[in-house]
């Protein structure tokens, strides 16, 4: 199997197992962050290839289902900034900041889903959002909603990287008489 192939497989792949029928509601915001040096196999911090990103951008955009909405992490060099759609903003509120990311700053995958995949695009100071993949290690929790539940994947790498992925759930109130779903 050629690489390109490979990687989109393995994107689809996590996919699957964090998109599944009643883990999500419609609206679900979907937080990806992804280092390509790192599914290069190669450390973080250095510019990778721009198609192999269209790869995993286009295994994103084809399998997530129209509901879910879908934020793109930029590195810490723009302080883990996103890209959303603009309607995205209007509607939850968000802060627009004024940038434009790109390989050096911003890096690889989040300068092709800028340029590519995103229609109307803006880049955002933070969200909240219900499900996140992280791509090479590069840290979303921040953008996560408290309680956050790991996922134990069938595979933990795409390409070189490895992969941690997550939903989240309410948090759980009360004490020894409280009742909560599916009890």
């Amino acid at each position: 199997m050629a690489r390109d192939e490979q990687i989109y497989f393995q994107t689809r792949e996590v996919l699957k197992e964090l998109i599944t029928p009643g883990t999500y509601n419609p609206g679900a915001i979907l937080v990806v962050s992804c280092s390509i040096s790192r599914v290069e196999g190669r450390r973080e911090d250095t510019t990778g290839d721009p198609h192999l990103a269209a790869v995993i951008c286009r295994a994103i955009w084809e399998f997530c289902p129209p509901e879910i909405q879908i934020a793109v992490q930029c590195c810490e060099h723009l302080n883990r900034a996103l890209i959303v759609e603009r309607e995205l903003m209007v509607e939850k509120g968000l802060v627009e900041v004024s940038v434009i990311p790109v390989p050096e700053a911003g890096g690889t995958f989040a300068a092709v889903a800028y340029q590519h995949f995103f229609k109307n695009p803006v880049v955002v100071e933070s969200i909240t959002a219900d499900l996140g993949i992280d791509i090479g290690l590069t840290m979303i929790g921040m953008h996560l909603k408290p309680v956050v539940k790991p996922l134990l994947l069938a595979n933990e790498y795409i390409g070189g990287a490895r992969i941690v992925a997550a939903r989240t759930r309410p948090k759980l109130i009360g004490g020894a008489r409280a009742k909560y779903p599916g009890q």
